[in-house]
């Protein structure tokens, strides 16, 4: 087969498998009793009853069924899409103080109202991509005022880049961990990463000169401070004057932010920043390659920077982001061998990380392609996004 031919087969497949992804969602996460979307299904497919809601999941739902319109064209998407608009502006949005609270209960009641920088960018990525689906003038307004709150309160105005998180009336806190497995600095690169993405998405539909010039701060955020000039990987936490305070190495990330600063620097115009952007999206590419793909065409999960012990798991999201950003590298360089890297991954999501018995895909399989089944299909961090 050449590579024109399983190109046209790479592409029908994945239409395909967006198709099923959507329809399990569609089919198994609507809270029929509560509104909304159910908030956690185990493994099994068995729902958990009331399960707390979380914000990460409901805006990446919104995005999901919001670009799924855009790219397709079908109503039931755009039907989904507002159910979870509807959801998110009755129970997640906070009325007195602005912006996304943490999380709910299976009802609607508020159950962790800090605001997770990270949470706010989501809810941009959503209510921008709404906007474009929908034209509901409300969901870019919203998505403007979480801007605005996030470059209020959030923005370090002395040394660059974003705070972690703060209390629901935006004052300081001490633990402001994303999640329990985080480390407890005040910056990381996971919640930068996630506001570049949405600020990105918020800059299609509205050509604002600030938004931009942050867009452009977050690139160089990345580029001066959070890529390790020596290894070309990401480092994960930080003080708030840079200080790298972490030496886990994440292969998803860097994959994953190889694609999403091309994408940022395209949408800026830029041709300069977008030439400095796309001669380090091929390093990651290499580098990601090199040292996190497996025999077998998957990535990794991660490294330990001290004792240099691999984490051999093959997690969905790595998965999916490396697709993407092998992608993105063949597009840019136009060599196909980045081309047959993401076919390769992909072979290795038909096999092993797809449920073709229930539907969707397993949290993770273990080296041998086993999945765990103490993880959710739907849940917390878990989502068709």
């Amino acid at each position: 087969m050449n590579m024109k031919e399983a190109r046209k087969i790479f592409s029908e497949e994945l239409l395909e498998e967006l198709t099923n992804i959507l329809s399990y969602w569609q089919g198994n996460t609507i809270d029929h009793e509560y509104g909304g979307f159910i908030g956690q299904i185990d493994h099994f497919n068995r729902i958990i009853p009331q399960a707390a809601k979380g914000a990460v999941l409901n805006t990446r739902i919104l995005w999901t069924f919001s670009a799924a319109y855009n790219f397709a064209g079908e109503e039931a998407y755009l039907h989904t899409a507002q159910r979870a608009f509807d959801y998110l502006k009755k129970y997640f949005l906070d009325s007195e103080n602005g912006g996304i609270i943490w999380q709910v209960d299976h009802a609607g009641k508020a159950l962790n109202t800090r605001k997770q920088t990270y949470a706010q960018g989501f809810g941009i990525y959503g209510f921008s991509e709404y906007f474009r689906a929908s034209g509901d003038q409300e969901s870019l307004t919203l998505a403007q005022e979480l801007f605005f709150n996030i470059e209020k309160y959030c923005l370090d105005a002395q040394f660059g880049g974003y705070l972690e998180a703060l209390s629901c009336e935006w004052k300081p806190m001490e633990d402001m961990r994303l999640s329990e497995k985080d480390a407890n600095f005040p910056k990381s690169m996971n919640t930068h990463l996630h506001i570049l993405e949405p600020y990105t998405n918020l800059y299609r539909v509205w050509k604002n000169d600030h938004l931009a010039t942050q867009i452009k701060s977050l690139i160089r955020v990345f580029l001066d401070h959070i890529i390790d000039p020596v290894t070309g990987h990401f480092n994960l936490f930080f003080d708030r004057d840079w200080t790298v305070r972490s030496e886990i190495i994440s292969y998803g990330h860097d994959i994953e932010g190889a694609w999403l600063l091309t994408e940022a620097a395209a949408v800026l115009g830029d041709q300069e920043l977008m030439k400095e952007v796309e001669a380090v999206a091929l390093r990651m590419a290499e580098i990601t390659i090199a040292e996190g793909m497996a025999g077998d065409g998957s990535l990794y999960y991660e490294k330990a920077g001290k004792d240099g012990h691999l984490d051999t798991d093959r997690h969905w999201w790595p998965q999916s982001e490396a697709m993407i950003g092998l992608l993105n590298a063949w597009q840019i360089s136009g060599d196909e061998k980045y081309l047959q890297k993401s076919m390769d991954v992909w072979q290795f999501i038909k096999s092993k990380m797809i449920d073709h018995q229930h539907g969707e895909w397993y949290w993770r399989v273990d080296n041998n392609g086993v999945p765990a089944t103490d993880q959710d299909k739907a849940g917390f961090w878990k989502c068709p996004y």
